[in-house]
């Protein structure tokens, strides 16, 4: 890049107007008019000639991507929290520096984990479809839609990272008794500020809890870390909510089991093949046995301005010399 030249900054995808005004201000700014996904030829065709690369969490940059990248390309500021879609290995073998976005979607997470928690059991949205649909609602009624409390059942959290602990907070407010699994243990005094108790197994855990929440990162440790043999050890009156990375569970033996009725229900952000959805869990949606969610859980403008904030400090930060603050390590994946 030639002295005083303003670096070319590649988006992906459409962006808050003010994120893009900002970077248009700071930046050679190529954006997204028209939010189209970019194919794997276009992110070729953007690595060799960008400075930084700006991908969210749909991109798929891959070694094969990575290696048509030109000498300018020194940084991907990946917009988004994980990143699972990016070869970070081979990025940084190229001298390429990633960074993401943490910390900013953890309470818009935490709620979405938390009305999943609350709709799954209660049955809400099959409730509400009652009003809309073509069936005539013949008023109260005793035993009719029955779902089931939430106060004093057991949650058990996959992954006790920042959202992870945002959902345990929340529950307890709902007289909900928090259990977690993760490959590190909580602090003491974090485990008794919210009464938690630590499962070393993950498999005993699954046994006895009444919801499952997935709160961890999708990474190769975590692939289908809620396999069938795994899936198969849930009581059949729980339910499993996701909000982390579809990945994480078998989506098909989810279903199965569904199905079987040896699990109650599931509330699901995210999915294996996103954007496609899995026809056995839309079958399941329409019985009312599954809530579906377009990968809402991080959807509000807030959060996307602060992902955008973040994104261009990075940026910035990198440009000027200095270690920017949200940098990826491999010995973070």
């Amino acid at each position: 890049m030639a002295s005083g030249k303003k670096p070319l900054v590649v988006v992906t995808r459409r962006l808050p107007d003010s994120v893009e005004m900002r970077m248009r201000e700071l930046f050679d700014a190529r954006l997204n008019a028209d939010d189209a996904p970019m194919s794997q030829a276009d992110l070729a065709a953007a690595v060799k000639t960008a400075d930084v690369l700006v991908p969210t969490v749909t991109d798929r940059i891959d070694r094969s991507v990575l290696s048509q990248s030109g000498e300018r390309l020194k940084l991907i500021a990946n917009f988004g929290n994980g990143v699972d879609n990016i070869d970070v290995p081979t990025a940084l073998q190229r001298g390429i520096t990633v960074t993401n976005t943490p910390g900013v979607l953890t309470e818009d997470t935490a709620d979405m984990t938390m009305a999943l928690i609350l709709a799954v059991p209660r049955r809400l949205t099959e409730g509400a479809q009652v009003l809309t649909g073509d069936k005539d609602w013949h008023g109260w009624s005793p035993t009719w839609t029955l779902g089931h409390r939430i106060w004093g059942k057991r949650l058990g959290i996959v992954g006790m990272g920042r959202i992870g602990q945002a959902v345990a907070r929340r529950a307890q407010a709902f007289g909900v008794k928090i259990h977690y699994h993760d490959r590190r243990r909580l602090a003491p005094q974090i485990e008794e500020e919210l009464h938690a108790t630590f499962w070393e197994s993950l498999d005993q855990m699954l046994a006895r809890m009444d919801i499952i929440s997935v709160n961890c990162p999708h990474t190769p440790a975590t692939f289908h870390l809620l396999s069938a043999r795994r899936l198969k050890l849930i009581r059949s009156d729980a339910y499993v909510v996701n909000t982390a990375r579809g990945e994480v569970i078998d989506e098909n033996a989810l279903a199965r089991l569904i199905e079987a009725e040896e699990i109650a229900g599931a509330g699901l952000d995210v999915f294996e093949h996103e954007p496609a959805v899995n026809p056995k869990l839309i079958k399941l949606a329409r019985l009312g046995k599954v809530i579906l969610l377009p990968h809402l859980a991080s959807a509000t403008l807030e959060g996307r301005i602060d992902m955008g904030e973040k994104v261009i400090v990075n940026i910035r930060t990198f440009l000027d010399g200095h270690r920017p603050p949200d940098r990826v390590l491999p010995s973070m994946l």
